[in-house]
């Protein structure tokens, strides 16, 4: 039997909406039977624990579907939605990490990756405006260019179709460029809730608005316990990026937050493309329509979470869009985040150190839609007992000592760093009332650390600024008015609830 809490409209990660808020109806929370044993419980309903729970439910299995929010809430409802043949990780840089064989096999994933989401558009006749294109990758300087020739020659190694071209749909200026078929781009959230119906129909179970803080194992089953149930399952998949505590992972993935704005034009002049600059970071142009709108979506200014400054990455971008394109008006902005891995390929499978049978899929980079499409897919395998082509290149206990030991040591390094850092670097404040309404920051008020938000009716919200996964000091992101982990990636509503994991436990409130 299942519950239906009252929700009008599909939510995210952030204050800052993005295209793909849809209504929704209601949030989704079964009733666990007592004594219920599921085959597998998958936590996390964005597109990788989707992926895998309609596959698992279809082969006959009775899954669980948990979500501490709603279907969509993370990534997966703030994704650009583009659907490539390529990766940030570039081939060159896979077959030197994982020699030509596990280049053409990581190829050979993110193939199979967009192939799952076009053959669940076809299978369950989804309309989420699934359309293919061409993509361009273009170049506007030599070392650019130099690096483009790689691109092109690791396209060649591992059979992905490209070629030069003169006629990249850019208003930018370049000196090269390259056309690459068969790309394509959806609209993300019709894509999920889909996938959620399908799930439904196929009589899975899902739990939304059910935050999993806790494991526990017995006699080789594993009980989920939230606030108000437990759940009981053969199998467990964190599906949420990061899985909680401490893992490898913590310190195997950086996360990274990337922009969009979604703006209209004066001269209509929307590219029927998917277009990629070669900057580092890189931008990213497409267009979509949204009830009948079309809308240039333009994205980039990527920054480690809890680093630099928010409202900064958006100004620039706007001023890179409107220094190329005719702009009317900006009618969306908003950021999402990812994780990059230490040698440039995701982690898929057990959790080293953990009970057997608990799996996770991370360090997607910015390829999630396809990576975690295929992530989905080799999750569900691993919990039929069904070996994967993938499982060598994706293992999750692999180490790479050589080609990921300098991302590895930068990455922790800079953790260590804001762990010491961050608590000497507390402005103090002799009132909080300087704080000015809609801002926020770590302060120091009667020898105590706050970080601190005035609301715009001039409430003060006051929170412990210590965040419960690993002990680093938050930073407030303006844009998305919300409290940001510079060494992990989670992320704190202003009352202090948990957005992002890795972190189960939410900020204590102080005022």
């Amino acid at each position: 039997m299942a519950q239906h809490i009252e929700n009008t409209t599909h939510t995210r990660d952030g204050a800052l909406n993005s295209p793909w808020q849809l209504p929704t109806g209601a949030l989704v929370n079964h009733q666990t039977p007592t004594g219920k044993i599921y085959d597998c419980l998958i936590i996390g309903a964005g597109i990788t624990g989707l992926t895998a729970a309609v596959l698992l439910q279809q082969q006959g299995k009775q899954v669980a579907l948990a979500d501490a929010h709603n279907v969509g809430f993370g990534t997966t409802g703030g994704t650009s939605a583009h659907i490539n043949t390529f990766a940030d990780t570039t081939y060159p840089e896979a077959e030197s990490a994982f020699g030509e064989d596990g280049a053409i096999l990581f190829a050979d994933a993110i193939n199979d990756g967009a192939g799952i989401i076009k053959q669940m558009v076809t299978d369950f006749n989804i309309d989420c405006q699934h359309e293919t294109k061409t993509g361009y990758l273009y170049a506007e300087t030599e070392d650019e260019a130099k690096q483009l020739d790689d691109i092109y020659n690791g396209f060649m190694k591992v059979g992905v179709a490209a070629s030069y071209t003169e006629n990249a749909p850019t208003p930018v200026a370049y000196i090269k460029a390259l056309e690459i078929p068969n790309q394509a781009q959806f609209h993300p959230i019709e894509y999920l809730m889909a996938l959620k119906d399908a799930f439904l129909k196929a009589g899975g179970h899902l739990f939304e608005n059910t935050l999993i803080d806790k494991l526990e194992h017995e006699d080789n089953i594993h009980t989920a316990l939230s606030a108000e149930k437990s759940i009981s399952a053969k199998k467990i998949v964190y599906a949420t990026h990061l899985p909680p505590g401490i893992t490898v992972f913590s310190f195997k993935c950086a996360p990274y937050r990337s922009y969009v704005l979604a703006v209209t034009l004066q001269d209509d002049d929307y590219p029927d493309a998917l277009i990629y600059d070669s900057q580092e970071p890189y931008h990213y142009v497409r267009t979509h329509q949204i009830n009948g709108q079309k809308l240039l979506l333009i994205g980039g200014n990527e920054h480690k979470t809890g680093h630099d400054d928010p409202e900064q990455a958006f100004a620039d971008l706007e001023a890179y869009t409107r220094q190329y394109y005719n702009v009317a008006e900006i009618k969306y902005r908003w950021s999402s985040q990812y994780y990059i891995p230490a040698d440039g390929l995701p982690y898929v499978g057990q959790i080293p150190f953990m009970a057997d049978g608990i799996y996770t899929a991370t360090g997607f980079n910015g390829n999630g839609m396809m990576l975690g499409s295929i992530s989905g897919k080799i999750l569900a395998e691993m919990a039929l007992g069904v070996e994967s082509k993938y499982d060598k290149i994706f293992s999750s206990s692999r180490i790479k000592p050589i080609d990921g030991f300098t991302e590895f040591m930068k990455e922790n390094a800079d953790v260590a760093y804001r762990f010491v850092a961050d608590r000497f670097g507390v402005e103090e404040k002799q009132s909080l009332q300087q704080l000015q309404p809609g801002t926020g920051q770590v302060v120091e008020s009667n020898d105590k650390k706050m970080a601190v938000y005035r609301d715009k009716d001039g409430t003060i919200h006051a929170l412990d600024p210590v965040c419960t996964h690993a002990g680093c000091i938050v930073n407030f992101n303006a844009a998305e008015c919300t409290w940001d982990c510079p060494c992990h990636g989670g992320r704190f509503a202003i009352d202090g609830s948990v957005l992002t994991g890795p972190p189960t436990k939410g900020l204590e409130q102080i005022l």
